[in-house]
């Protein structure tokens, strides 16, 4: 009788092993055939000259996109298309097209989308990924600062979509990505600038999807937890000035690859949100909505940092 229990278990765990290794071939096989999609769409992607958006673009450009790389750096803009076309060569790709963009000077968006609609003809996505952090109290972050911040995160990609948006109305067609943060589902403590414009985004987006539908352009909100950027370094103090140091969560979180590869995976899929996060920050989202009480105590907790 244990003989055959035994070997009875063994065909159970041999079916169960060859079943999982054909249901993951299948799914990479439909994930390739859905990535085959993207090839040849014309792909906006703000920020891209480090991070998430740089590494985005080299997802989007190995899977036969059209690639704008846009941001404020054009030098960096530039080694990134090097980049691109270095480690593609032996793919039939498409070259990279640099754009400055800065996501503050509002009077540059309309321009920047004539400028991309002068060299393609349309937009298929557009990526909203540009945008910068926050490190500071709320009593020592003067206004200005909040002013800033709000402008790049939330008007300079609520901005740029209104400009792509009638194109895309007019094509029936389109795929707008708001690239938002944990922080847009929940707020901690020194980070209020930047998480208001997160929360904003959440909006805005849960908005558009619902007046986009009819017009067969899907919208897709990702919210990153950490990952390891210089989202930390280039994060404004209180001042305005720089925060300059990197955060160990920061140091320690996700790859920007793998947030990418995840993305586009979303993107082909056409997701509505994705949430891209460590054990903490979910169990902080799950908090904030289940047990609220028990939340708003551990918040305070570490805004006087005891905890």
């Amino acid at each position: 009788m244990y003989n055959l229990s035994s070997r009875y278990l063994n065909y159970m765990g041999l079916s169960l092993s060859v079943g999982y290794v054909l249901y993951r071939l299948q799914c990479h096989f439909f994930e390739k055939k859905r990535r085959n999609t993207l090839n040849g769409k014309v792909v906006v992607v703000t920020g891209a000259s480090s991070g998430i958006g740089e590494a985005l673009a080299h997802v989007l450009h190995e899977n036969g996109c059209k690639v704008v790389l846009a941001a404020r750096r054009i030098g960096e803009l530039e080694r990134v298309k090097q980049d691109l076309i270095s480690k593609n060569q032996t793919k039939s790709t498409y070259e990279p097209y640099v754009l400055e963009l800065d996501l503050e000077k509002l009077e540059q968006l309309e321009p920047f989308v004539n400028k991309v609609y002068d060299q393609f003809g349309h937009i298929d996505i557009l990526i909203n990924n540009g945008g910068v952090s926050h490190r500071g109290s709320i009593l020592q972050t003067s206004l200005d600062v909040d002013k800033k911040i709000m402008y790049i995160n939330y008007f300079g990609s609520v901005g740029l979509t209104k400009a792509v948006l009638p194109k895309m109305v007019e094509r029936k067609s389109g795929q707008i990505v708001f690239i938002s943060s944990v922080q847009g589902l929940i707020a901690i403590p020194n980070r209020s600038a930047y998480g208001a414009t997160k929360h904003a985004l959440q909006a805005f987006a849960d908005c558009l999807r619902a007046e986009m539908a009819q017009h067969n352009i899907n919208v897709s909100v990702v919210s990153p937890g950490y990952v390891k950027t210089a989202v930390s370094l280039n994060a404004l103090t209180g001042s305005g000035v720089s925060h300059g140091v990197m955060d160990k969560s920061t140091e320690t979180g996700f790859s920007a690859d793998h947030v990418a590869q995840e993305i586009v995976t979303m993107m082909v899929n056409k997701q509505n949100e994705l949430i891209i996060s460590q054990f903490l920050p979910n169990l902080a989202i799950f908090l904030r909505h289940k047990v609220p009480s028990l939340y708003h105590y551990i918040m305070a907790k570490r805004a006087n940092k005891t905890l």
